[in-house]
């Protein structure tokens, strides 16, 4: 819960336990040929993520949707405590990495104030992994304009793409 303009807000959180080591789900989330294994809502395909993985750097990438349409985002990375903690900010961007705003593609996010994206993970101990992710906008916003449904696909295909990765060891 945040506060934004003296009001409580639900952010919005999504939680999943996977069945993989923290150190694979970490690399999951942070090398671009495994991200894009499996980023972006059932269908979609991620033919472009680059990441300067450090405090200050960026990230850039494309999603396309099984009709060819694609969505560029990018963001900028603020905290990082390796295995445990990534501070980020996340936009819409054009193919170069500038900001666009939402409504121009036809897309509600109303972004709360101040506030970050975040994920974290933490170790469950038999090869179990606890991840979070925080978003920058209500839990309310964040369902009607479909991001909700488009981070806990990504995240389905994250969990089948891990399963794979430790079938694989």
């Amino acid at each position: 819960m945040t506060k934004q303009e003296g009001n409580v807000v639900e952010q919005l959180m999504i939680t999943r336990i996977f069945d993989a080591p923290r150190e694979l789900v970490w690399k999951a989330w942070t090398d671009p040929k495994y991200v894009k294994q499996w980023m972006g809502p059932k269908g979609f395909s991620t033919p472009v993520y680059k990441i300067d993985f450090r405090v200050g750097g960026k990230f850039h990438y494309c999603m396309r949707t099984p009709d060819g349409q694609e969505f560029w985002g990018a963001g900028e990375y603020f905290e990082i405590v390796p295995l445990e903690k990534i501070v980020y900010s996340q936009f819409f961007s054009d193919a170069e990495g500038n900001m666009v705003a939402p409504a121009t593609m036809g897309i509600t996010h109303e972004a709360i104030d101040g506030v970050h994206d975040m994920v974290t993970f933490e170790d469950l101990g038999n090869g179990k992994t606890k991840f979070t992710l925080y978003g920058n906008e209500p839990m309310e916003s964040a369902k009607s304009s479909g991001q909700y449904e488009g981070w806990t696909q990504g995240l389905d295909k994250m969990a089948a793409f891990l399963a794979e990765m430790v079938q694989g060891k």
